[in-house]
């Protein structure tokens, strides 16, 4: 099972995260507590793996900003966490994850207007931001729906102690976690080593 750990704002968390098998790292260039700078990820990401999948995290972006940070921080796939349309989503040429808050069963139908090879299924929006609230959905949802080609990342809440459950009922191709390894706000190097762990077994 693909992993990726989000919201990283250190090289240990990302050299912690890319020793213990992590898949992907994401990085927030939207107003959050853990956006980062342009220049403090680029800093990060040219001590990475060249193939690792490196992504930044955007809320209704301008297709000028998603420029700038990809050419300079060294991304290679994007992550849309907004109100993006379809029309936007397929204007970009980099890869695409396309988020959804999901809520209800009804949350997934607009799914496939979106020309992208991934969707993020996270929890419920937040009163301030649109990710990383720690908050789950019905993963049961998500047991008869036909996402056909498209490569599910799932989010929203998972920790160590529930992500198991989580893969075992949504079966997805990856999952993705932020606050669940944290403490007090900050990445917790114990945690992802705990969550990787949990997650990769005995691949470790």
């Amino acid at each position: 099972m693909r992993v990726k750990i989000c919201g990283i704002m250190s090289d240990a968390a990302a050299q912690t995260a890319v020793q213990h098998g992590a898949d992907a790292l994401g990085f927030v260039f939207a107003k959050s507590k853990r956006e980062i700078s342009i220049e403090s990820a680029k800093q990060i990401i040219e001590k990475l793996p060249k193939d690792l999948l490196k992504a930044g995290v955007f809320v209704n972006p301008s297709k000028e900003w998603i420029e700038e940070v990809v050419s300079t921080a060294g991304i290679n796939i994007v992550q849309l966490h907004g109100e993006e349309t379809p029309e936007f989503c397929a204007s970009i040429s980099y890869p695409v994850i396309k988020a959804f808050s999901i809520e209800s069963a009804s949350d997934l139908e607009k799914i496939h207007e979106y020309p992208c090879e991934y969707v993020l299924l996270d929890g419920p929006k937040g009163k301030k931001y649109h990710g990383g609230n720690g908050i789950s959905f019905d993963w049961n949802l998500l047991s008869d729906f036909d996402f056909k080609d498209k490569k599910v990342i799932l989010a929203g809440g998972l920790t160590e102690a529930n992500v198991s459950e989580a893969i075992t009922e949504a079966a997805p191709f990856m999952v993705d976690v932020s606050s669940g390894v944290e403490t007090e706000g900050q990445k917790d190097l114990a945690k992802i080593k705990a969550f990787l762990s949990c997650v990769k077994g005995a691949r470790l």
